[in-house]
C-alpha cells in the first residue's frame, strides 16, 4: 500500500490549489484572487450567504519568499514561548500514550490472555475503530464546547482510562475482549484529543510558519516516542510479570494527563476565529493584533 499512497501524493501536491492565505504571504496575489474566488463560488453553489467583512478588520502585509527555522526558533524563545511549551507537551504526551498500548498490545494479548499471533491483527482492527469513530463524534464538540475544555478532557479522560485499565490489568481482573474494549475506548478519546493537539500547534502560530511549526513539533514528539519499545519492552520482559506493565501504563498514563493540566494553563480559545484573529502574521503592518505570550514584544516585522 506504500507505492499506491506515495503515487496519491504526487497527484494531490499537483492538482490541490495552494492555500490563499499561503499565495499571499508569498507575494503571489493574482493566484490568491483566483483560488479564493473558485473558494467563494464554491460556497455559494452549496446555497451558503457570504457576508462582507468590514474594513476595520483588514490587516496590511508585506510578502516574502520564504520564511526559515531561523524566524521559527526566535519567535520560539521570544515572542511565544507559552505557544511552543504547549505545543511540544501536547505532541509528546499524546506519543507516550499511543506508545503505551500500541508497542504492547500484541506482547500482551499473545503472553498474557493466549491470544494467537494470527488473531492480533483482529484486536488491532478495533483499535482502529476507536480511532476513528472519537474524531467523527467529537469532532464539532472542539468547535462548539471549545478547544480548551475537550483537548484538556479528552487528554485527562483517556489518560485516567488507561491508568484503571492498568489497574484492572495487574490484578488479573480482565479478559482478552474486555481488555481490547476498553483500549478502544481509550483510543476514542485520546485520538480527538491527539488530532487536535495537531490542530492547535496549525492555528496558534503565525500563518507563514504553521508548516515550520507542525514539522518542528511532530519531530520532537517522535524524538520521545522512539524511546517507547525500549521503555516498555524492558517492562513486559519475559511476560512472567504484570507489575513492571502496569507501572508503564500508569506513566503514560501520568504523562497524559500532564498534557491535559498544560492545556488548562496555556491553552488558547481558537474556536470560532480566523487565524489572524488567533495569531498576528509576521508579514502583518498593521491591524487587530495578537498579544504575545512574553513582554517585551520584539518589533512587528
Amino acid at each position: 500500500m506504500g507505492p499506491v499512497l506515495a503515487l496519491v501524493v504526487i497527484y494531490v501536491g499537483r492538482t490541490l490549489p495552494e492555500s490563499p492565505r499561503w499565495l499571499m504571504t508569498h507575494g503571489r496575489l493574482e493566484e490568491a484572487e483566483i483560488e479564493l474566488a473558485k473558494i467563494e463560488d464554491a460556497a455559494r453553489k452549496s446555497g451558503q450567504t457570504l457576508e462582507e467583512v468590514d474594513d476595520s478588520r483588514a490587516i496590511e502585509l508585506i510578502p516574502e519568499k520564504q520564511y526559515g527555522y531561523i524566524r521559527f526558533i526566535g519567535l520560539v524563545f521570544h515572542k511565544y514561548p507559552k505557544r511552543a511549551v504547549l505545543g511540544a507537551s501536547l505532541m509528546i504526551t499524546q506519543s507516550f500514550l499511543y506508545n503505551a498500548i500500541f508497542f504492547t498490545y500484541a506482547l500482551v494479548l499473545t503472553e498474557f490472555y493466549g491470544v494467537s499471533a494470527t488473531k492480533v491483527p483482529l484486536y488491532g482492527l478495533a483499535f482502529s475503530v476507536g480511532n476513528l469513530m472519537g474524531p467523527l463524534l467529537l469532532g464539532p464538540l472542539f468547535d462548539t464546547v471549545g478547544r480548551k475544555k475537550m483537548i484538556s478532557g479528552t487528554y485527562i479522560v483517556s489518560g485516567t482510562l488507561l491508568a484503571i485499565s492498568g489497574w484492572l490489568f495487574d490484578n488479573n481482573d480482565l479478559t482478552a475482549n474486555s481488555q481490547t474494549f476498553i483500549w478502544v475506548v481509550i483510543f476514542f478519546f485520546a485520538s480527538s484529543g491527539a488530532s487536535a493537539a495537531y490542530l492547535t500547534v496549525s492555528e496558534t502560530w503565525p500563518i507563514e510558519i504553521r508548516a515550520e511549526a507542525i514539522a518542528v513539533f511532530f519531530a520532537i514528539a517522535q524524538l520521545f516516542g522512539a524511546l517507547g519499545p525500549l521503555f516498555y519492552g524492558a517492562l513486559i520482559g519475559d511476560g512472567s510479570s504484570r507489575t513492571g506493565l502496569f507501572i508503564g501504563y500508569l506513566v503514560g498514563a501520568g504523562i497524559m494527563i500532564f498534557g491535559g493540566i498544560i492545556e488548562i494553563v496555556f491553552g488558547i480559545n481558537a474556536e470560532g476565529k480566523s487565524l489572524e484573529e488567533v495569531t498576528e502574521p509576521l508579514t502583518s503592518t498593521g491591524g487587530p493584533e495578537t498579544p504575545p505570550d512574553a513582554a517585551p514584544a520584539p518589533t512587528p516585522v
